[in-house]
């Protein structure tokens, strides 16, 4: 068996992040291994000039597009996430943690509906505090954009990249 073969396999075909001891665990490999694959796996896919890059979010690893192919892939897939919500989930990642009561009152009643939504998504965490929700995003939120990180400086950062593309 290919050790780096099985390791681009399971996160080809996984959706979510994956620990290189998942991996081991299911591939048969020793850490070290799945390492060493990882690793190899990274420099390969950027020698290559591919649009996939290897990820590393906390410490886990996924198969990410990188941001400047990200819009060719969006033409192929459905919006899961209309544009009003991904506007809630971005004042929310840049402001978090904040108060779905703050926020209802920068963006109205929509935000009850969008929040629900994202908590189903698991993009955002919801914390009763007394009669309100305190709001905050998720590992699967970085996971979602390709965001390389989880805090909150990281996001801010990322969404602030993310606003001057747009300007």
């Amino acid at each position: 068996m290919d050790q780096r073969g099985a390791v681009e396999a399971a996160l080809f075909a996984s959706a979510k992040g994956l620990r290189v001891i998942d991996i081991a665990n299911q591939t048969g490999l020793s850490e070290e291994d799945v390492r060493v694959a990882l690793k190899s796996l990274t420099i390969e896919y950027e020698r290559m000039g591919s649009a996939i890059k290897v990820a590393k979010i906390d410490s886990e690893y996924a198969f990410q597009l990188k941001e400047e192919y990200a819009k060719y892939s969006e033409k192929f897939t459905e919006a899961e996430i209309s544009k009003g919500v991904q506007r809630t989930a971005a004042v929310i990642a840049y402001h978090q943690p904040i108060l779905q009561s703050e926020l209802f009152r920068t963006l109205g009643a929509r935000v009850y509906d969008d929040v629900r939504k994202l908590i189903e998504l698991d993009l955002i965490n919801g914390k009763q505090k007394g009669q309100t929700l305190e709001l905050t995003t998720t590992k699967k939120f970085a996971e979602h954009y390709g965001i390389e990180g989880t805090s909150k400086a990281d996001i801010k950062k990322w969404i602030e990249k993310m606003d001057k593309k747009v300007q």
